[in-house]
Order: C-alpha cells, then sequence, then structure tokens
C-alpha cells in the first residue's frame, strides 16, 4: 500500500500548503457576499459554512469520483499519484476560482462569467456547450441510478424500456430532479443533501475499513507498470478523460456558481471549493484503490471490468452484508443528487439569458418545462439500445472536461487584471487544451486520426491557444 499511502500524503500536503498559495492570490476580503447583498429567499440564501460544504461535495461527487475510479485504476498504480496531483494542482484551483469569481460577480453563472472576461464569442458558443452537458449529466445519471436502484434493491435483470419497474423508477427519480431543482435551495437541497453526505462518506470509509479488516493486494509502482492498461489505451490523454471527478472536472463550475450565492464569507471559500474537491479525491482514491484489490483477486468478470457492476462486487468483498447495503444506497446517491443540481444549473443559466427572476414561481415552470422534454427525449433515445447510452456517455465525458478550459482562461484573466500569478490557472488550462484536443482527434466519437497524429495536432492547437489567450485575451484585460 506504499503508492496508495504516497498518495494519500500528495492530497493531504497539498491542501495544507497550496491551497494557501491559491487563496492568497484571490485575497478574499470582507465584502458582502450575494447570499447577503441578494437575498430572494429562492436561489439567494446565506448558509452556514458547514452546509454549504456538504452541500457542495454532494453536488459535486455525482458518479465520477467512483465510476472514474473503477475505470481510471485500470492505468495502473500510477493513477494513485496522479489523481492527487492533478486534483491540488488544477481540479482544486479550477473549484476555487470558478466559484470565488462568482462570488466577486453576484453569484453569476460559468455562462455570464465566460461572456464577462472572454468576450461574446467564447460565450456564443460555450452557453450552448454547457447546456448540453447539464442537460446530458442529468439524463445520465437519472439512467445510472435507475438501473443500479433495479438491480439491487429490486432484484431486477431487465432493464430495457419495456419493464416497468425501470421505467417508474426512472420516473420517480426524474420527478425528483424536477422538484429539486425547482424549490427554494434551502428548502430540499439545504436540509437533506448534509444528510445525503454523511452517508456518502459512512459508506466510503466502511471501504478503507475493510482493506485493513479483511485485507487488499494493491500493486506497487514501478518503472515497468506506469501504463499496464488491459486494452492498451494511452496515459495522455485518456487517463485525464476518464477519471474527470476527483482529479478535474468542468461541470464543477456549474454547481460551484449555485453555492457561491449562498456563501456567507469570503474567507470561507478555500473549505467550501477547494477543500470539497480534495475530499472528492480522496473518494476517489479510495474506491480506486478497493477497485485494484478486487481486480487483483479475480473477483471481477472480464465482461465487468470498468463498469458499474464493480461498485456491487467491492461492496460486498470489503463491507458486512447489512454495510453493503448501506455503501450502495451511499452510491446510488451520488448520481441523484448531482443530477437534480445540474437541472437547477441548467435552470439558472437559461434564466440568465432570458432574463428572467426567479423568485417567481412561473418563471420556473417555463423554463422547466423544455427541460423537462428534452430530457424525456434523450432517456428515450438512450434505452433503446446499450449503444445509444454509450455514445451519450462518452460525448457527456468529452464536453465535461472541455468546459474546464474557459473556466482556467477567463480565471487566468481575471488574476492577469488583478496583477497576481495567472500561471496557477493558465498552465493547467493549456494542459487540458491539449488533453481534450488530443482525444477527440484520436476518438471515434470524433475524428478517429491515429494516435502520433492527434498528439501533434494536440501540441499545436494548444500553442496556438496561448498565443491567442496572450495577444488577445490578456491585452484585451490589461
Amino acid at each position: 500500500m506504499i503508492t496508495f499511502v504516497i498518495g494519500l500524503l500528495i492530497l493531504a500536503f497539498g491542501y495544507i500548503f497550496y491551497s494557501k498559495y491559491v487563496e492568497k492570490n484571490f485575497a478574499p476580503d470582507d465584502r458582502k457576499t450575494p447570499a447577503i447583498a441578494l437575498n430572494d429567499g429562492v436561489d439567494f440564501v446565506p448558509l452556514s459554512q458547514n452546509k454549504n460544504m456538504l452541500i457542495h461535495l454532494l453536488n459535486i461527487a455525482g458518479l465520477g469520483p467512483i465510476l472514474g475510479a473503477i475505470q481510471g485504476i485500470l492505468f495502473g498504480p500510477f493513477a494513485f499519484i496522479l489523481i492527487p496531483f492533478g486534483c491540488i494542482f488544477m481540479g482544486s484551483v479550477h473549484d476555487y476560482f470558478c466559484g470565488m469569481i462568482s462570488v466577486r460577480n453576484n453569484g453569476a453563472q460559468v455562462t455570464e462569467l465566460i461572456n464577462k472576461y472572454l468576450g461574446k464569442r467564447f460565450y456564443q458558443i460555450f452557453v450552448g456547450i454547457v447546456s448540453v452537458m447539464l442537460i446530458l449529466l442529468a439524463a445520465v445519471f437519472i439512467y445510472t441510478a435507475g438501473d443500479v436502484i433495479a438491480e439491487r434493491f429490486f432484484n431486477v435483470s431487465d432493464f430495457s424500456i419495456n419493464n416497468p419497474v425501470v421505467i417508474l423508477i426512472y420516473i420517480v427519480i426524474a420527478l425528483y430532479y424536477i422538484f429539486a431543482a425547482m424549490f427554494p435551495i434551502d428548502k430540499i437541497i439545504g436540509r437533506f443533501y448534509p444528510v445525503f453526505t454523511v452517508m456518502l462518506l459512512l459508506g466510503t470509509l466502511f471501504i478503507l475499513a475493510g482493506f485493513f479488516i479483511k485485507g487488499i493486494n494493491l500493486t506497487e509502482l514501478t518503472f515497468s507498470n506506469i501504463n499496464i492498461h488491459p486494452k492498451g489505451y494511452h496515459i495522455l490523454p485518456i487517463f485525464f478523460m476518464t477519471v474527470s471527478c476527483g482529479l478535474l472536472s468542468g461541470f464543477h463550475s456549474t454547481q460551484a456558481a449555485i453555492i457561491s450565492r449562498t456563501v456567507e464569507k469570503e474567507k470561507q471559500g478555500k473549505k467550501i471549493f477547494y477543500g470539497m474537491m480534495c475530499v472528492e479525491s480522496l473518494i476517489a482514491m479510495i474506491w480506486a484503490a478497493a477497485a485494484m484489490g478486487v481486480y487483483n483477486q479475480n473477483l471481477v468478470p472480464d465482461g465487468l471490468i470498468g463498469t458499474a457492476s464493480v461498485i456491487n462486487i467491492i461492496a460486498d468483498t470489503f463491507t458486512a452484508p447489512y454495510l453493503a447495503f448501506i455503501v450502495t444506497l451511499a452510491v446510488v446517491i451520488l448520481p441523484v443528487t448531482s443530477g437534480d443540481t445540474a437541472l437547477r444549473a441548467l435552470r439558472l443559466t437559461l434564466c440568465d439569458i432570458f432574463k428572467l427572476k426567479q423568485n417567481s414561481i412561473l418563471n420556473r415552470v417555463k423554463i422547466m418545462i423544455p427541460i423537462v422534454f428534452c430530457l424525456v427525449l434523450i432517456l428515450w433515445w438512450a434505452k433503446c439500445n446499450n449503444d445509444s447510452f454509450s455514445l451519450i456517455w462518452r460525448y457527456f465525458t468529452f464536453v465535461n472536461q472541455l468546459i474546464a478550459i474557459p473556466t482556467f482562461l477567463y480565471a487566468t484573466v481575471y488574476l492577469y487584471r488583478e496583477d497576481k500569478n495567472y500561471f496557477i490557472t493558465l498552465i493547467p488550462g493549456a494542459f487540458y487544451i491539449f488533453i481534450t484536443s488530443s482525444f477527440i482527434l484520436n476518438a471515434k466519437i470524433g475524428f478517429n486520426l491515429s494516435y502520433a497524429v492527434s498528439e501533434i495536432l494536440g501540441i499545436l492547437l494548444t500553442i496556438l491557444s496561448l498565443y491567442f489567450i496572450v495577444k488577445k485575451c490578456l491585452k484585451k484585460a490589461e
């Protein structure tokens, strides 16, 4: 477990020391936050630091830190090093600045911040991309949560559109999404999410305790196993597209904007935004280790490796039967409670576009009707055949990482204007320009070019992007 423990130490020391440096660059002060200055009783509502921490963790921790870790650990023990490094220098930095810059801009959504700091052209491109990502995420999480519930709690093996049990579960989850997205944030999310977060943390700790009680076989990092993926996938860029939540996720920018409207004091931002991303990375680390443990014991059939079915195998392997139930329930909560806030973020984004005030229930209903219509269509198409869902999942993964780039870029412009060290956001932003461009150039869902050509073109696109950023965005900011 040496490599795993080293990864945990990297995560801990990174939060202790680097978070302070990041916070110093932003320089939080005592000005009134949007929750205080713009309190509307719906979205702008002051909540305590502890409550915001628990809510934000549950908002950002969808299936990514678990399913992504289960798939990412197939690359080998190097994942135990890449996940915490990526979290400290990229993911947590991303979350902190998108949250705190939103606080400084009256709780503005990520699309509005793109418009302000990067210009109308960037805004026109990414407002559509962000909206598509949020609706895809909600559909994906209804699908995955519904199937896990059906299998674990109703012993369902037929997940087709013809099974009324599965469809009923989907309807119940979708109705919860809709109501949670429309109600004032302190009525449902503020009351129940802290309890759900505690369940999630307990479930993860049960898995960690099982490492020591039942034993676990983890592979140590050597030069010969830096990349041992069974399908021969390359760490660059596939690993960084696979392990999104827990390392870096563009989806978090939409969730940080929600919490930016409930933060009481700017100085709470480090624990809420930077700290909770580190906790999510810790969850990913534990589930990655658990997945490696069951893989090394050959407890997972070849056809199920890297799938959501591994979750139940891990729960049954490392916990007692009654605890395995709690672990599975905690895992089910993740997609459910991220899907509803995805719809909430989509509602807020569309309201900003159409300039609709959200203290009116009628305006909220107007926005939700087309959202629900699109959601039903996507779910129907996804259930028609398994290939449809796989396609949705792959495109969601790509779009999710893609929208992290403009957040890094507008944070760079912000820091440049404030005469701060903007390289802490520019460098990870440039890295993900390379990751996302080389991925889509190489992927079958993209341009299907050779790996070598995709990497070369990815480097060239990154250089051109940096030239544009320096010559256009930063010069304009100056």
